[in-house]
């Protein structure tokens, strides 16, 4: 372990590493902070569980405009740099918001003012995810990949582990400490992200490709062996031009010659060039069926059911009386089942069909939402089986059977990518899937309302819960999207 570790130090840089871990890790402990979020909405803003279920959903939507952030790190660079300053924004972003709400009472206690600042907090967080993405795609492309999946693996462990760490503490904290402390105890983690981008170097657009290493690092600009031979067919091509046609080479140089004045006067231009350029060769390639389609899918799959996960929180809370410490044990059973459902995804499901994959996880996900039912009825209490055992085996099954759903996501997007527009396109793909979770947000606070589902009211939860798990078989019938011979790990 140490040795792999030194092997992608050396690789990557020291300083760069660490901050592909601190971005992770503060994104899976988000947890820690959200969970307050979550008390704050329910016990000093008395919201329904709808509005509350709304205000999250309106706080997450950043996250589903993902390729936009992409967009304009790839076509405006700032200072002759694309990433470290978008990431110095987006940290700025992440942090302020929370120093404020923690900060500012009447803003925390304002329905509407606390909303539009996780607004801003999430568009922070979903572009310092977009940013770090790219950086990481470009650091393994300079490195011919040798360490690619290693650094995917390095991100998704610190990802995990804030999240197992953020679900701990967040119920110990909510037990111990004022509200307005846990968000400025958790704004700690944005500053040290924004000090740490002081240390990444990033080269100029302008001189050779990007490399992300310490500033202390004397390789920085170096050429690797494997780039060599690439460099020498490039050159011994470049001759083979030059020699075959000198009235050609001419015609190039006349060309670049008459074109030099413009550029510095049409900046703006050009920029609104490769703004429309980067916007059409999107479109372009996501009208393609073999694209389209799938996507379509997954992104029905997502707004067919509507979630009721924040009415849940409601009726765990106010009706079980289950406390803040045990909810976040849940959440860390949650993850580890992700973990266990990656693993037997990779072990196990990868050459099955990917619609019979599908289909399973839909129909597993559909009898584990009966369980809800037998929650919110009551029926496990004759059986003697206690709440806090239902819910820990809900929370750890449910995670792993999404996981089964996810990865496949996950393996298709990334093959279905065309070659030079895979950054952007992926984070269209996650987009995509992120706004299906925000309309399934906003259908789960209508279901609510009309149901007249509210704090002290769950008389209609039950029959709530069963539209659910009858919408949970809807995507089954639009799996011919899917490529009938795509597997879990082939498109």
């Amino acid at each position: 372990m140490i040795e792999w570790l030194k092997h992608l130090r050396s690789a990557f840089g020291a300083s760069f590493i660490w901050l592909v871990c601190l971005i992770y890790f503060t994104q899976g402990f988000r947890s820690f902070v959200w969970t307050a979020v979550s008390y704050q909405l329910k016990d000093r803003l008395k919201l329904s569980p709808s509005a509350s279920q709304f205000v999250t959903s309106i706080a997450f939507f950043p996250w589903s405009i993902k390729p936009i952030y992409g967009i304009l790190s790839d076509c405006i660079p700032i200072k002759g740099r694309k990433r470290i300053p978008y990431l110095v924004i987006a940290t700025l972003l992440s942090l302020f918001p929370w120093v404020i709400i923690g900060l500012q009472e009447t803003i925390r206690n304002s329905r509407d003012q606390l909303m539009i600042f996780l607004l801003l907090q999430n568009l922070g967080s979903a572009m310092a995810d977009v940013v770090i993405d790219a950086m990481i795609a470009e650091a393994a492309r300079l490195e011919k990949a040798r360490f690619a999946g290693d650094l995917q693996s390095v991100s998704w462990m610190a990802m995990a582990l804030g999240g197992i760490c953020g679900s701990l503490l967040g119920g110990y904290a909510l037990t111990n400490f004022q509200m307005e402390d846990i968000f400025l105890v958790f704004a700690i983690l944005p500053t040290v992200q924004l000090l740490s981008c002081v240390f990444v170097n990033e080269s100029s657009e302008n001189s050779k490709p990007s490399q992300y290493l310490s500033t202390s690092n004397g390789s920085n600009g170096s050429i690797s062996d494997e780039d060599k031979p690439l460099i020498n067919v490039h050159q011994t091509n470049a001759l083979r031009r030059n020699k075959s046609s000198k009235q050609k080479k001419k015609r190039k140089i006349n060309r670049s010659n008459d074109q030099m004045p413009e550029t510095d006067g049409s900046f703006l231009s050009q920029l609104i060039q490769s703004l429309k350029t980067a916007g059409y060769t999107l479109f372009k390639a996501f009208r393609q069926p073999i694209i389209f389609r799938p996507m379509a899918w997954f992104f029905l799959a997502q707004v067919t059911m509507p979630n009721l996960q924040t009415v849940m929180f409601y009726y765990q809370t106010e009706v079980l009386n289950l406390e803040a410490s045990f909810l976040g044990t849940a959440r860390v059973i949650g993850w580890i089942g992700l973990m266990v459902g990656t693993f037997i995804y990779n072990r196990f499901l990868k050459k099955m069909k990917l619609r019979r994959i599908l289909m399973f996880a839909h129909v597993a996900l559909a009898l584990l939402t009966l369980l809800d039912i037998v929650l919110v009825t009551r029926l496990n209490v004759p059986l003697g089986i206690s709440d806090k055992t239902m819910m820990l085996f809900g929370s750890a099954i449910s995670d792993a059977i999404n996981q089964f759903k996810f990865m496949p996501f996950l393996i298709l997007s990334g093959h279905l990518c065309p070659p030079g527009i895979e950054g952007t396109l992926f984070a269209l793909f996650m987009s995509i899937n992120n706004l299906g979770a925000t309309i399934s947000g906003f259908l789960g606070a209508g279901l609510a309302s009309v149901l007249n589902i509210s704090s002290g009211s769950f008389d209609n939860l039950s029959f709530g819960i069963a539209i659910q798990v009858i919408c949970t078989f809807l995507p089954v019938g639009f799996l011919f999207l899917i490529p009938e011979e795509a597997t879990g790990i082939s498109a």
